[in-house]
């Protein structure tokens, strides 16, 4: 059995819940406190982080390797397209997505910043802009992908519903993002996915 150890209001591990929920298999969710991290998880991820899956002898970090191997694994349903094109171009989009919008969850989410700093004002402008791009494709598209719920829709998931308690507020021509992002918090595996502590990040 799959076993992922989680931050209850991590993102990364978020996104990691979100896909287990989606498979409906059978694992195990074991909460870490990342504010005092067990040796335990030193010693299977050497940089400290959540998430971590474990399987067996497998141990993986970082939130998209694993969320590609659940997914390889348990493909039903899939959410990495099988046209080889096509999931090229969803791993780029997902390496665009940790360089521009959750290279600046992470300044957020640090707990010895400043909560007013300037690099923390600077992220929440970047998170904006580059959420408002996306607009335009969510006023055509059901999903990032078109009509196919996808790995990128669940990789983004955890920071839509974080927005608020961020501090983020969209411009009303993020208006096709907002209901986007209302069509993903309703899918079943997502509201499973919430921990106690996040429920409460958005009103």
């Amino acid at each position: 059995m799959m076993v992922l150890y989680s931050g209850t209001t991590c993102p990364f591990s978020q996104r990691c819940r979100f896909v287990l929920f989606e498979k409906w298999m059978d694992f195990e969710i074991r909460d870490v406190d990342i504010n005092n991290k067990s040796e335990n998880i030193l010693a299977m991820n050497p940089y400290g982080n959540v998430p971590i899956l474990v399987e067996r002898d497998l141990v993986l970090y970082e939130s998209n390797i694993i969320n590609e191997y659940i997914d390889e694994r348990f493909p039903h349903p899939q959410l990495m397209p099988a046209d080889p094109i096509t999931r090229a171009r969803i791993r780029l989009f997902l390496h665009n997505f940790e360089k521009e919008l959750f290279s600046q969850v992470k300044i957020l989410e640090n707990k010895n910043t400043n909560h007013y700093n300037t690099a923390v004002t600077e992220a929440r402008t970047k998170i904006k802009d580059r959420l408002t791009q996306l607009a335009p494709i969510l006023a055509k598209n059901k999903f990032l992908l078109g009509d196919d719920f996808s790995m990128l829709d669940i990789s983004i998931a955890p920071l839509l519903w974080r927005l608020e308690h961020y501090e983020i507020s969209l411009s009303k021509n993020a208006a096709p993002l907002q209901k986007y992002a209302e069509r993903i918090f309703s899918r079943p595996a997502y509201i499973e996915s919430l921990t106690p502590s996040e429920k409460i990040m958005r009103r």
